[in-house]
C-alpha cells in the first residue's frame, strides 16, 4: 500500500509566506496586549488601581484579546508546517512534553484572566490571578521560543533525540534562544504599554504609564536586538546581505515613529505604524530562519500541487473573523461592553 505524499506545497511558495506573515503579525499583537499589558498592568505606578475605571475596562479586554491571541496563532502555525514541516515538527518532538504542556498553560491562563476579569474580591485577589497568569503565559512564550530555535538547529535536534527519547528534553543552545525570547518579551512589553497607555488615554496617570511602558520596553528590546543580531556568528553576513536587514531598519524606524506619534495623541497614526512594524520584525525573523536553514534546506524546491478550495475557505473565515472582531471592539469602546 503506498502512502499519500506529503511533501508538497498546497499553494505557492510566496502565498504561503504572505499569509504566515500576516496571521502571525496578527496574533502577535493580540498576545502581546496580553502579555505587555498584564506587565504594565501589575508593575506600572497606578494609584487606586484596582478602583479604576480604565483599569477595569483593560481587564476585561484581557479574556477576550487571548481568545484572538489563540485563534489568530493557529493559521501561521498550519503555514509554518507547510513548509517546515521536517524542521519544526522534529523539534516539537524532542521536547514534546513541554510542547503538550503549553495547551495546559494557555487554558489556565486564559480561566485565570477570565477570574480576574469578571470575579468580585479585593485587589490582591485580581493581583493573584493576574501574576498566575502571566507566569503560565510566561512558560508557553519559554516553549516557543525553545523549540522554534531548536528548529534551525538540525544538527542539535539529531544530538538530542539520539541521546534522549523521552520527550523531556530542553535546547541545550541556551545562547540561541535566550536572547530571541527575551527580546520577543520586551517586544510584547512595548506593545503592551502602547495598549494600556490608549485604552486609558482619557486618564493622565494611565496613559503616563503606559508611555513609560512603551518607551522602556521599545529602548530594552532594542538593545536585546542588537546585541541578538551580533550572536549570530556565521550568519550574520548573510543575514546583512538579505532583505532581512532592510526589514529590520523599517521595523526600528516605524516603532521610533509610533513612539512619536503616540506621544503626541494621535493614536491612528501610531496604530498603523507599530503593526507595520511588528509585521517588519515578523518578516526579519522568517528570513533570518531562511538563512540558517539554508545549507539545510531549500523551500522553494518543493514541488506545488495547489488546493485552491482549501485557501479560499481559510480566506473567508479569516476575513470574516477579522471583522466580528472589529465589530466587537467597537462595541466595546462605545460603551456597550455587555453587548460585545
Amino acid at each position: 500500500m503506498d502512502l499519500p505524499g506529503y511533501n508538497f506545497l498546497s499553494a505557492p511558495l510566496w502565498l504561503i509566506t504572505v499569509l504566515h506573515w500576516v496571521t502571525l503579525t496578527v496574533h502577535f499583537v493580540a498576545m502581546n496586549f496580553v502579555v505587555g499589558g498584564i506587565v504594565a498592568l501589575l508593575w506600572g505606578k497606578i494609584s487606586n488601581r484596582w478602583e479604576d475605571a480604565a483599569v477595569k475596562q483593560f481587564v476585561k479586554l484581557l479574556p477576550s484579546a487571548t481568545a484572538a491571541a489563540v485563534t489568530f496563532g493557529v493559521a501561521p502555525l498550519l503555514f509554518l508546517q507547510l513548509v517546515y514541516h521536517r524542521q519544526a515538527y522534529s523539534a516539537s518532538i524532542v521536547s514534546a512534553w513541554h510542547w503538550l504542556l503549553i495547551l495546559l498553560g494557555a487554558m489556565l491562563a486564559y480561566y485565570l484572566l477570565y477570574a480576574a476579569s469578571f470575579g468580585k474580591g479585593p485587589g490582591s485577589r485580581k493581583r493573584l490571578f493576574l501574576t498566575l497568569a502571566f507566569a503560565a503565559l510566561l512558560y508557553v512564550s519559554w516553549v516557543f521560543s525553545s523549540v522554534f530555535s531548536m528548529a534551525e538547529q538540525p544538527e542539535l535536534i539529531r544530538t538530542l533525540y539520539a541521546s534522549d527519547q523521552s520527550g523531556l528534553a530542553v535546547n541545550t543552545s541556551v545562547s540561541e534562544w535566550l536572547l530571541r525570547w527575551l527580546h520577543m518579551l520586551t517586544g510584547a512589553i512595548t506593545v503592551g504599554g502602547f495598549c494600556l497607555g490608549f485604552v486609558g488615554r482619557k486618564s493622565e496617570k494611565l496613559y503616563a504609564v503606559g508611555k513609560q511602558f512603551f518607551l522602556w520596553g521599545f529602548a530594552t528590546a532594542g538593545l536585546l536586538g542588537l546585541v541578538y543580531l551580533f550572536t549570530l556568528g556565521e550568519y550574520i553576513v548573510p543575514f546583512m546581505r538579505s532583505m532581512g536587514i532592510w526589514a529590520l531598519t523599517a521595523a526600528i524606524l516605524l516603532t521610533a515613529g509610533a513612539l512619536h506619534f503616540y506621544f503626541k495623541r494621535k493614536f491612528v497614526g501610531a496604530s498603523l505604524m507599530l503593526f507595520v512594524s511588528i509585521l517588519g520584525m515578523v518578516i526579519t525573523r522568517h528570513l533570518l530562519r531562511m538563512v540558517r536553514l539554508q545549507e539545510y534546506f531549500e523551500p522553494s524546491s518543493l514541488p506545488v500541487n495547489p488546493q485552491w478550495s482549501v485557501f479560499a475557505v481559510f480566506l473567508v473565515c479569516f476575513l470574516i473573523a477579522i471583522a466580528l472582531v472589529w465589530y466587537m471592539l467597537r462595541l466595546f469602546f462605545a460603551g456597550k461592553g455587555v453587548r460585545a
